[in-house]
C-alpha cells in the first residue's frame, strides 16, 4: 500500500467497519517501518486490503477487509496468503489477530490457513458489544 491508495482504503474501512481507522492513523502506519499493508485492486478501485504490525518475529494482523460486492471471490484468501508467505520468508514465529465471535465466515477463512483459537477478549467490540476470538497461526 502507498499513500496513493489511502482514499480507496479509507472508503473500504468506512464500508466494512463500525469504527474505521482514520486517514491520519493509516498515514501514520504507512510511515511505520514495522507495519506492512497490501491492497487488492480492480479497474483502479481498491477492493480489499490487509495490514499488520510486526515486532521481531511476531506478526499482529490489524485488519482484513474486502468490499462486500467482491467477497467470496478469493480476494481475502489471496491477501492472507500474501501475509503468510511474507511471515514464512521472514522467519516469523506466528501471526495473530482478533475477530468478532459472530464472524463465522472470517473465522472459517482463518482456520483454512491454519489459524487456531487461542483465547478470547470479553466485550472487546462495540456497536454491538461482542467478544473477540483470538486466533494465531504458528510457524
Amino acid at each position: 500500500m502507498t499513500f496513493a491508495h489511502l482514499d480507496g482504503v479509507c472508503a473500504l474501512e468506512a464500508a466494512c467497519f463500525v469504527h474505521p481507522w482514520s486517514r491520519e492513523s493509516l498515514q501514520n502506519e504507512l510511515q511505520n517501518d514495522n507495519s506492512l499493508f497490501y491492497v487488492a485492486g480492480e479497474s483502479g478501485e481498491i477492493i480489499g486490503y490487509i495490514g499488520m504490525n510486526f515486532v521481531l518475529d511476531e506478526g499482529y494482523i490489524y485488519n482484513v477487509a474486502v468490499a462486500e460486492n467482491h467477497r467470496k471471490k478469493g480476494i481475502g484468501s489471496a491477501l492472507i496468503r500474501t501475509l503468510v508467505t511474507y511471515a514464512k520468508k521472514n522467519s516469523f514465529s506466528f501471526l495473530t489477530l482478533e475477530v468478532r465471535e459472530s464472524n463465522i465466515a472470517a473465522r472459517s477463512l482463518y482456520e483454512h490457513f491454519g489459524f487456531i483459537k487461542v483465547g478470547e477478549r470479553k466485550s472487546y467490540y462495540s456497536d454491538p458489544v461482542e467478544n473477540a476470538v483470538l486466533m494465531t497461526l504458528y510457524f
